[in-house]
């Protein structure tokens, strides 16, 4: 299949507009004089506003709680304008080397753990200093060690022909059609969706005014994750698939009424059919998904859109992509 099936012409999403604030809006009461204790909850919110998912949020108060904690250990309760980068860089010596349980052992802060907790810290200062609280950031000078966790795995070009040649037989099957599993690797081909996203999609959601530029939209019914909503283009290959789908599964209002679990053997059993060593999955379509689109020439701040990805996550995302991206890889 010609690469403009499976992407519109630019490689864009539609931006629908929606977009993260830059920096909560801040209690008139916290200021330099203020405790890091103070400063949690805004800091919530403001993480909140940028899309970081619940995981990263508790992740990163907890990071901040360690602080505060580190802090009292030395006997000072100090002010948010008194914390110098020379505190910082002795809270991490401390995390790596000097910490230790309720037992008295040494308890080392694990490389990935520690790279997280910088990033935390660059996270929370950096905030402070953007929101006109701190007039200097004291997080900056502090050295980040990455701890990258390894590459996921794409498919190669010939083995994504290899997996839409199968499944569009199973399309053209003269004894019993299926479009479901070319609609599924398709689908996410062109958009790069996420497996839930996949899920909550509505027949309602599919655009067909212009047949030739179809488009779908991405919603959350949680507020908190209304940037991730986006209107993605199509390529033209996709509605006569998505046609025949509906007249087989006649779905009444989830475009995929069926659990998750169930696509997951659909795309299991369509590897298998293909011979695609490791099989495929919604991950590893939505990686191979991106790489090619990157490959194709999309921008990367409309790759990230496209994504769904907030521009703390896209950082790491996109040093990735740019990886699977180079040639031999």
């Amino acid at each position: 299949m010609a690469q403009d099936d499976l992407f519109s012409q630019t490689g864009e999403p539609i931006d629908v507009g929606k977009a993260a604030k830059p920096v909560a809006e801040l209690p008139s009461q916290l200021t330099p004089g203020s405790s890091i204790s103070a400063a949690m909850a805004p800091y919530q919110d403001y993480m909140a506003a940028q899309g970081m998912s619940p995981n990263t949020i508790k992740s990163f108060l907890s990071d901040i709680r360690l602080l505060d904690r580190y802090c009292k250990l030395q006997d000072k309760t100090p002010a948010l304008q008194e914390i110098t980068t020379e505190d910082l860089n002795k809270f991490l010596h401390w995390l790596r080397h000097e910490r230790r349980n309720n037992k008295g052992e040494l308890v080392p802060c694990s490389p990935k753990s520690y790279a997280r907790r910088v990033t935390t810290l660059k996270s929370f200062f950096g905030w402070l200093h953007k929101s006109e609280v701190l007039p200097q950031d004291p997080a900056a000078p502090v050295i980040q060690e990455s701890v990258r966790a390894p590459l996921p795995r794409i498919l190669t070009d010939s083995e994504v022909d290899k997996l839409l040649r199968t499944t569009r037989d199973l399309l053209w099957s003269p004894t019993k059609p299926d479009a479901r599993p070319y609609l599924i690797v398709l689908l996410v081909l062109q958009t790069a969706l996420k497996k839930s996203e996949m899920m909550n999609l509505r027949m309602s959601d599919v655009d067909d005014s212009n047949p030739r530029e179809p488009t779908i939209m991405v919603r959350y019914s949680n507020p908190r994750y209304a940037h991730k909503e986006r209107k993605l283009a199509l390529g033209p290959a996709f509605l006569p698939v998505y046609n025949q789908y509906v007249r087989n599964y006649q779905p009444k209002e989830f475009i995929f009424e069926c659990t998750a679990r169930n696509l997951e053997y659909v795309l299991s059993d369509a590897a298998a059919m293909a011979g695609i060593e490791g099989g495929v999955s919604f991950e590893s379509l939505r990686w191979t998904s991106a790489v090619r689109s990157y490959r194709f020439g999309t921008p990367p701040e409309a790759l990230r859109k496209k994504l769904g990805l907030s521009p703390i996550t896209w950082r790491e995302t996109f040093d990735k992509i740019k990886t699977l991206a180079s040639p031999g890889l």
